[in-house]
């Protein structure tokens, strides 16, 4: 009965997004201006209309790319794009682990497998601002970082994650109809170290220690709001070919201003 309930679920997401005109299994973002829980003097950022996946890539999705481009599969993938931890979770290039599921967000995906993945699809990864402007929305509001309950139930989920026992889609949609952004796992995205400057400039990532979870902290606008400041640590802790049991990714889409 729940995966009726669930399969119909999709099915008027999916319909409502054709009738809006967005692209399929994707939300349209409006975008704005808004300040971020990082960079120096609180800049505000501007974040223009994009599309993004309603869920996070899940296992069956990669394992239909990665038949599509052998080049991403777990005995083929050059060592220069991915670590040790690559599809760790994967039995050979076409089977996953037991314990894992189909329609689970795929982890163990360095940054360059999940950015190829959403290049083949005519997407992207998403920029920061983009993935915390969406991820700042709770059921009901564009903006919920003031809301006590908001951060802390995202501390409780970091606090005990669980991301191979939880499916796509059972957390509840934020105001824009995006699933997950919270509460399952961890997500790349396209500029995934560029805050950590010591520096002038956002872009100065060349220095080793913008690498390190501690420069995150240099320049946040609000210290007290840890839920957000974790997500800067773990970035800044990751080299583009690392792959974790609880980082996945989704794609988003430029897209023109709705009328």
């Amino acid at each position: 009965m729940k995966d009726h309930v669930f399969r119909l679920l999709i099915f008027i997401i999916i319909s409502q997004t054709k009738l809006f005109g967005q692209s399929e299994n994707m939300v349209f973002i409006q975008g704005s201006r808004y300040i971020p829980l990082y960079g120096r003097d609180s800049t505000v950022v501007e974040v223009k209309d994009f599309e993004m996946d309603i869920f996070p890539v899940t296992n069956v999705q990669f394992l239909e790319f990665v038949k599509q481009y052998p080049k991403w599969q777990k005995s083929k993938a050059l060592k220069l794009f991915t670590d040790q931890s690559y599809l760790l979770n994967w039995k050979n290039d076409f089977e996953l682990n037991d314990t894992e599921k189909q329609n689970s967000p795929v982890t163990y995906v360095s940054w360059f497998a999940a950015k190829d993945y959403c290049e083949c699809q005519g997407k992207r990864l998403p920029t920061i601002d983009e993935w915390e402007y969406a991820a700042m929305a709770d059921q009901t509001s564009r903006d919920a970082r003031l809301k006590p309950e908001y951060n802390k139930q995202i501390l409780a989920w970091y606090e005990t994650p669980k991301t191979n026992e939880n499916l796509i889609g059972k957390n509840q949609k934020n105001v824009w109809g995006v699933y997950d952004l919270h509460g399952l796992v961890w997500e790349w995205t396209l500029d995934f170290n560029s805050v950590l400057i010591t520096g002038e400039s956002r872009k100065d990532v060349d220095k080793d220690n913008n690498l390190f979870c501690g420069s995150a902290a240099v320049n946040a606008t609000d210290l007290m709001n840890y839920a957000a400041f974790m997500r800067y640590a773990i970035r800044g802790s990751l080299k583009a070919k690392y792959a974790m049991k609880n980082l996945g990714f989704r794609c988003v889409k430029d897209t023109k201003p709705q009328p």
